[in-house]
Order: structure tokens, then sequence, then C-alpha cells
């Protein structure tokens, strides 16, 4: 029966393949995984991991200590750890090693990049066949640990792992942008800081203390350094004022809206107060908790992955210790032009798994996969920042609440800054977003930010910022990042699926019934003969 039903799952999911292929434009031929029967336990074989830990060693631990308990459980399966300090460059390896077949194995990344591997052939092992294997797949009976099963992942973060139909990725962490405050400049300032920040009251507040005395020093702060607001991620911070405007970005057909009137208008806005020195990027003045944290910002947003940073008493500083000043933190979402419709991103590392040629080595890939989602892992890693598991198995577990509850009570794994951030997500998984994904999305979320640092650039050299300058910038943003031919060839991997796809959906809707009626009629004679024999 088990046999059976593999067969059944195995034409399902091609089925659903062949529907995600024909509703996604610029991605090659990517073919269905058939599971193997059994995992070759006796066999050794190496698989490759790269991840990112951002020069967190106690994130290195994590990683290293779960493909140790990993490798006990499965002898036979070596994992080579390879850690990177960025995203970027996990990516921009993948592309290098695409041409190669030399890709890792599994690898921690998003799927506006997965979108960009799946252009080369049969790159990104499509999940659905290894998700819902009753042997193998997520919670199955032939896995060795305690794997959640995909009704124990959050619906949420795994629609975010789909493409056209398919889920390419896993969930490993959701994190979203928090605004951590200067609470006690901003009430020397006059100010009381409200429930739901505007962006009308951070403009206020940072062109108020942006105001220098006489002699040259910020009254607020007794310094010559102020910069009181500073972004860490321009794209998301375009990306999210766009969302909460109902303003374009780009569409589930993948076509670009980018350059348009609101963004000229939000540009303008930053040009503005950049002209006052009331707003800055980490790319033109570094990392906004530095500055927070030596009194001279007020506002710095950056990712809740990032709360270990932020705060007088945070356990991770990059400032020397006599440039520390005292201050009372607020942490609070990322301000809104609607308080009551609050939009916020929804970010975080995802998995995937590239193809190989011998299954057994794809099937170990699975399985290390799966073991990233247990809760020791899951729990102990969102223990590291503000991050939050992505399984209902490891946040209603009595260790994560636990932890939650301790809040507070020092200043390492229960700092404060840190699990608000965390809590702050937690409260508004319901308000986050996530943008169209499809095979050139990565570049245009790097040109939305390249809009800003551009207009900040250009506004602290005193050039001219009108219509002009923004027909030239929208022009030569495009151009760089190649956004011409992606809306000109209207390459998508999301969106409305074509006639031959919904048909091809029909048809799954189809054999599901067929299913059903089967599984019926048998019941219907087991019942029977069971009848008679007892007569």
């Amino acid at each position: 029966m088990r046999k059976q039903f593999r067969i059944i799952s195995a034409a399902l999911a091609g089925i659903t393949a062949l529907g995600a292929l024909t509703g996604c434009h610029g991605s090659r031929k990517t073919s269905e995984f058939i599971v193997p029967e059994t995992f070759d336990a006796s066999s050794p074989m190496t698989v490759t991991f790269w991840a990112k830990n951002d020069t967190n060693r106690t994130q290195t631990d994590i990683y290293r200590k779960a493909v140790s308990d990993f490798e006990e459980f499965y002898p036979n399966i070596t994992v080579d750890l390879r850690l990177y300090t960025d995203y970027g460059t996990i990516y921009n390896d993948v592309i290098t090693n695409i041409p190669t077949k030399t890709t890792p194995n599994v690898c921690i990344t998003y799927p506006d990049h997965i979108a960009t591997y799946m252009t080369g052939e049969n790159t990104v092992v499509p999940l659905d066949a290894l998700m819902y294997d009753p042997e193998y797949g997520l919670g199955g009976i032939g896995v060795r640990f305690d794997a959640p099963t995909a009704d124990e992942i959050y619906t949420k973060y795994l629609d975010e792992c789909t493409l056209g139909g398919q889920h390419y990725a896993l969930p490993f962490m959701r994190s979203t942008e928090a605004c951590y405050i200067n609470k006690t400049m901003v009430e020397q300032l006059g100010y009381t800081i409200p429930d739901e920040l505007t962006w009308d009251f951070i403009w206020e507040v940072s062109d108020k203390a942006a105001e220098k005395g006489a002699d040259g020093i910020y009254p607020v702060n007794g310094q010559n350094v102020m910069i009181p607001f500073i972004y860490k991620s321009t794209d998301n911070m375009m990306i999210q004022m766009l969302k909460q405007l109902g303003a374009g970005y780009s569409d589930s057909t993948g076509s670009i809206a980018l350059f348009n009137d609101d963004t000229r208008n939000i540009l303008r806005t930053v040009s503005e107060h950049v002209k006052r020195g009331a707003f800055s990027t980490f790319k033109i003045s570094s990392y906004p908790g530095n500055f927070l944290n030596a009194g001279q910002c007020i506002f710095a947003i950056d990712s809740t992955a990032g709360a270990t940073w932020m705060g007088s008493k945070a356990n991770h500083q990059d400032i020397d210790e006599d440039a520390l000043v005292d201050f009372e933190i607020a942490v609070k979402p990322i301000p809104q032009f609607d308080p009551a419709h609050p939009q916020m991103i929804s970010q975080g590392p995802s998995v995937c798994i590239f193809n190989k040629d011998d299954p057994q080595e794809v099937l170990a890939s699975w399985l290390f996969l799966q073991f990233l989602l247990t809760n020791n892992v899951q729990i102990h890693y969102s223990e590291t920042e503000g991050y939050i598991p992505v399984t209902t198995k490891a946040r209603e577990s009595d260790e994560y609440r636990e932890y939650l509850s301790l809040s507070g009570t020092d200043n390492d794994l229960h700092y404060a800054v840190k699990i608000s951030a965390a809590q702050l997500l937690l409260d508004n998984i319901d308000n986050t977003f996530i943008t169209p994904v499809f095979n050139g999305s990565a570049s245009l979320r790097d040109a939305s930010g390249q809009l800003i640092e551009a207009t900040a650039k250009s506004t602290r050299r005193k050039e001219t910022i009108d219509d002009a300058y923004f027909d030239k910038l929208f022009k030569d943003t495009a151009s760089l990042y190649r956004l011409d031919s992606i809306s000109a060839d209207g390459r998508a991997e999301l969106g409305e699926l074509p006639t031959e796809s919904k048909a091809l959906i029909t048809a799954l809707i189809c054999v599901w019934v067929l299913i059903g009626i089967y599984a019926a009629v048998k019941t219907v004679k087991r019942r029977k003969s069971s009848h008679n024999k007892q007569s």
C-alpha cells in the first residue's frame, strides 16, 4: 500500500511540477525529483552546506552542533560546513559554480536568489515530492529524528518559499525590521513616542535633533556628531514605503513598476531631510547601531536579527567602551503612513537543495535540511538574535516560551532588546508581506535601494534634485540593473497561470477525485467482504 501511495504521490507531484513550469517564464526545465524507495545508510557520502553566521560565534557553534548531532543519526553522512559572513557572497559563489556543476548540496538563501539559480538547467530541487513522501518526507516514518510535519511549519512561511506553485526551499528563520529608538533623547526634545510610529513623527523629531547650536554642537547630545535617523537597508525602506502607500513596485507577473510618481515623492522627502542633516544610510555613514550606542543617532532602523547590537548594554559592540552612552532604548515596528493598516516586510533565510546525479545524495541533503527544522536547532538559533522559529512545534514548546518570559533577566541570552524585537514580529506576523519573486527580482530589490542611496549622495553633493534629475536617475538605474530588459521580457516566476497550467491543475484535481472514489470503493468492498465472512 505504501508503494502505491508513493507512485500516486510522485504522479501528483509531477503534474504539479509541469503546471509550475508552464507558468514560469525565464526559467529552464526543472525535473521532478523521484524519491528513492529506501535510503542507502551503508554507503559513505558527503553533503556540503553553505551557511551564513554573521561572524556570530554562537551561531557557528549551533551549526557545528547541528552537524555533529545529525551525523550521529546518520553515521554514513558527513556534512561539510562552509560559513559565510553575508548572503551576497553565497549568492555570487553559487552563480559562479552553476556552470561547472559544483554547487553545494544545501544552501542558506533567499527566494529572490533561487529564482536566478533556476535559470540553470535542473539546478534547484523542487521539494514537494520530498516534503510529502510518507517514508522520508517531513516527519516521515523513516526519518530517524523528531522532524516537524508540514502542518507544523507556518503556512505563511512555506508560501514564501514557492515559485510557480512549487516549493523550492523551506524556511529556516524569520525576521522583520524594527526601529530602535533612543527614548531618552526623544523625551529630551519634548516628544513622547507614540504607540504606533508614523513617518511624520520620525521626520519631525529627526529635523529637530539635527539643529546645531551656534558653536556647532548639537544641543540634543552635546556632541559635534548627530545623524538623527539612519536606515540600514534602503531597499527595504523603499519597498515598505511603497507597499504602505499602495504604490507600484512589481506585480505578480514580474512587470517592473518601481519608477513611478510615488517613488519620486519618497525620494524628494529623503532629499529634504538629508539636506537638513536629519537622515543618512548605512552605505553612506556606516552601521546605525554604532551611532545609536554612541548617542549620535535617535532612530536606527535595522533587522530584528540585529537586535544584539542595539543599546548601550548590548552584548555585541563595535565601538570603544568609552564611546558608549547610557540611554533608555525602545523597540518599535517601522514607521507607517497608515498606522491602522501596518505593513512590514517578512525576511529571513530559507534553505534549498541543489540537484546532483546521485538521488541518494539528494535524499541525504533533504534529511539534513529537515534536521535544521528540529526544535534544538530552531530554538537555539532563534535565541542568538531577534529571529523567530518557523515551526509551531518550536514556538509552542515550553523551552521557547520560557525563553521569552525571561526577557531582561540578563544582558546576554535574555537581553531585553533582542527578545522585544522577536516579540515585535510574533505580534505582527499577519502584518508582514513579501515581494513577488521572479528571475530578476533580486536586481529590482537592489535598484530600489540604489534610488535612495543615489538621491542622498547627490543631495550631499548639493546637486539639483528635480524632475529632470529623477528622469535621469530612473533611466540610469534601470539600465544598471538591466530592469528595462526584465520589464520588456516579462519574465516572471509567479503570477496568474496561463491556460495550459490551469488545465494541468484541473487534471490534478480530477486525479484527487479519482483517488477518493477509488478509496471509497475499496472501503465498501472491504466492508462487504468482512460482512460476508461474518455471515
